[in-house]
């Protein structure tokens, strides 16, 4: 009989399973949102809602803990000051599953998406999102080289003339070229 044994076990031994949840669990972490089986992500829910309850009391003992799961102490930074504060005043549904649409080739697995319901782009206030965009268009600015910027198309109701510029009289050309001449040779000379 299996009684109180909950959970799928996945064709995996029991090592091989935490170990699949538990780098789950940080690429989900990570990235907020990633795509999987459906039979593991709604075991991986289990993993990354209880992660996030823990971030929600925030002491010592539930980092150490937290830690004790993921492995890497930036990931639980990052859980406990970043990822946990949007979930603030909430008690539970932390995780979501979209199902795909299309199987996975090959076997025919149903697919899925898993990711956190609150991201950081909904919480993030518009003002700090335009400080930030500002702050990398200056930063591009400055890294990238001087390209030639394309002219603007026309439109066909508004077409403004711009003035011509005269050619420089012919004897003003043919001196500047003699400049440019006289000056190659005297470099020629030295």
């Amino acid at each position: 009989m299996r009684h109180r044994k909950s959970g799928r076990k996945l064709n995996r031994s029991n090592s091989h399973r935490a170990a699949m949840f538990k780098n789950m669990a940080r690429a989900l972490l990570t990235y907020e949102q990633i795509r999987t089986t459906e039979a593991k992500a709604k075991e991986l829910r289990r993993v990354v809602d209880k992660l996030i309850t823990l971030a929600l009391r925030n002491d010592l003992h539930t980092r150490r803990q937290a830690y004790k799961v993921l492995g890497n102490h930036q990931l639980v930074q990052r859980l406990f000051d970043e990822i946990g504060p949007r979930f603030e005043g909430g008690t539970g549904g932390y995780t979501r599953i979209l199902r795909l649409s299309q199987p996975r080739t090959g076997d025919c697995a149903p697919m899925v998406i898993i990711e956190l319901t609150k991201k950081a782009v909904d919480v993030a206030p518009v003002e700090k999102a335009e400080k930030k965009t500002e702050a990398k268009v200056e930063e591009k600015k400055e890294k990238a080289p001087a390209k030639p910027k394309a002219a603007p198309k026309k439109k066909a109701e508004v077409v403004e003339e711009k003035p011509v510029k005269k050619a420089a009289p012919k004897k003003k050309a043919q001196e500047s070229e003699n400049a440019v001449a006289d000056a190659a040779e005297s470099k020629d000379e030295k």
